[in-house]
Formats: C-alpha cells, structure tokens, sequence
C-alpha cells in the first residue's frame, strides 16, 4: 500500500513571507520568522518574533478579552456571516426587491403571487392559524394588538396566578409558542400582516 504525502508545510515551519529581522521581543536576538497580529483591531499587522516566543504569545491570546458578554455575542454573530450585513429573506438592506427587475423564466415569483391575489385580505395565512386561535386573535393583526392580547394571557395564565397550578403552566407554554411565532412572521413581513 503507498501512502500519500501531504504537500502541506507543517505549520510550525518559518512564515515564507518573514522580513529577515530580529524577534519584535525585546532583549531577544533570534531571527523572527514567525507573525503574530497585533490585536483584535489590526489582525494584519503583525509582530515578527522567533518559535519560542510565538508559541508564548499564541499561548496567551485571548481574541475576546476586554469584551462584555454582550459585545462577544456580537461578535459571534457577525462572524457566523463572515462580518458581513444580513437582511430577511426577500429584503435587500430593508428595501423590497422589486421583482419586476427579476429575471423569472421559471415563473416561479409569478405562481407565487398569484396564490398571494387568491387568500383574501381577511384570512390568515395558513401557517398563522394555529398561532392565532391559541391566543384567541383574528387575521390581519398589528404588533401593538398582539403584545395587548400576549400580557392579558400571560398575566391569567402564570404559575404563580394559579399557585403552581401544571395546567397553567402548560397552557403558559402553549402561549408563548403562538406569540414567538406571530411576533417573528409580523416582524418578518409588516405589510403582508397589515395588508392580510
């Protein structure tokens, strides 16, 4: 059986791009061939040190340090889309598309309009029904009427109302699955709620 060489340096081996100059650490005279960035601010600007000292400073690398709980949530969830700005589906930036500008050989966004003319402004969406009869609302619905109709509920419904009553409880959750997903769709898509 032959084995198949890897063509990947290993990756302790000196930074090919070095500049030929001494360890940034000082009092060190090694030749540093090794980069490490600055700080979180300026990961490519780099500080040029020997083997040892690289390994010391990676050891002690801390990318969030310094950073409150809630700028490292940020931080995580920027980088899930590679730093870059994210819309709801079918948005651009907050704008609408206009799909009169889209290409649609297919049809595909036409089809899709039509079943929009066909649902009655009154009606509900069909994913929407269930939502909706577990809070005891009607179809078009505004955010303002929803979180009005989401307290009233949740105040009668609360364990602590009904002394730890698992009924309650129950019927709490229920609720609260109903109202996180009207919340999401009228957050999601404004008009279409208002508009039916």
């Amino acid at each position: 059986m032959m084995t198949r060489r890897s063509t990947r340096s290993r990756a302790y081996a000196p930074d090919p791009g070095a500049p030929g100059r001494t360890c940034d650490l000082p009092g060190c005279g090694t030749v540093g061939e090794y980069r490490a960035p600055k700080s979180r601010q300026a990961l490519h600007e780099y500080w040029w040190f020997c083997l040892e000292h690289v390994r010391a400073y990676n050891a002690a690398w801390d990318f969030y340090k310094g950073m409150s709980p809630g700028e490292i949530e940020a931080q995580l969830r920027a980088d899930t889309s590679w730093q870059r700005p994210t819309w709801p589906l079918g948005r651009l930036g907050g704008a609408r598309i206009d799909e009169e500008l889209l290409r649609d050989p297919l049809h595909v966004l036409a089809a899709g309009r039509a079943n929009d003319r066909r649902r009655p402004a009154n009606e509900a969406p069909s994913e929407m029904r269930e939502p909706l009869a577990a809070l005891g609302l009607s179809w078009p619905l505004t955010m303002d009427e929803l979180k009005s109709r989401y307290k009233e509920l949740a105040k009668r419904h609360h364990p602590d109302a009904n002394n730890g009553d698992r009924g309650a409880e129950e019927r709490l959750k229920v609720i609260n699955l109903a109202y996180a997903a009207l919340r999401g769709r009228l957050a999601a898509d404004p008009p279409l709620a208002a508009a039916g």
